[in-house]
Order: C-alpha cells, then structure tokens, then sequence
C-alpha cells in the first residue's frame, strides 16, 4: 500500500515537471519507463531490460524479486525522486543521489533487526 502511495507521488511528479504538454501516449509511456529504470539503475544496478536478458526463465519483473529492503528503498527512493524532479535536476544528477540514497539505505536496512522480524 505505502509503495502505491509513493508510486503515487512519484509518477505525479514526472507527470508535471518532466512531461511535456502535448505528447502522445506512447511517448509519455517511454518517459515513466525512463524514470523507472532510473529508480531500477540507482537500486538494483541494471534496468528492466538488462534483468529481463539475465533473467529469461522468470515471470514478472525485477521489483518481484526485490528482497523487503530493496522493496522499502524502492519506496523511498519513488519519493525523494519526487522531490529532485520538482526541484527540476537533470536525470544525471539524481541517478547519483538517488544511488547514494540507495547504497546508505540499503546499509543500515540489512543491519536492521526489526526487519529481520517482519520476515
């Protein structure tokens, strides 16, 4: 539910700062795909693609096979992407922060015990 939320927020905030007035919905398409692979690249190391090559025997995508850390990452990761994209910074600039964000997190969430506990 939470990961909706920030999804939620997230796909708004490329909706009004990065896509522009009229484009068509194919195009449109191409940019939030874009921007999740950005969220993809920065957690996982790799996008949709380069997991789907990797991995041709499984069904679904990478986020279904996202450990419950990355899966909280990936949370926190759609909403600070939210807040970078309003602040209008170019795509380069974010996949940085947005890894550094990701590697930090990652860090103390694999120390955690009380995720450990929601297992």
């Amino acid at each position: 539910m939470l990961s909706k939320i920030n999804y939620t927020i997230h796909t708004d905030a490329i909706k009004k700062i990065i896509i522009p007035k009229i484009i068509t919905s194919e195009q449109s398409n191409f940019i939030y795909a874009n921007e999740a692979d950005l969220l993809n690249v920065a957690l996982f190391g790799k996008t949709a693609t380069q997991w789907r090559k990797e991995n041709p025997n499984k069904k679904g995508n990478i986020r279904d096979y996202s450990t419950l850390e990355q899966l909280v990452v990936l949370s926190n990761l759609e909403s600070i992407n939210a807040l970078l994209t309003h602040q209008e910074l170019p795509q380069e600039i974010r996949i940085k922060e947005l890894n550094n964000v990701a590697i930090s997190q990652m860090s103390s969430l694999i120390k955690n015990k009380q995720i450990k506990r929601l297992r």
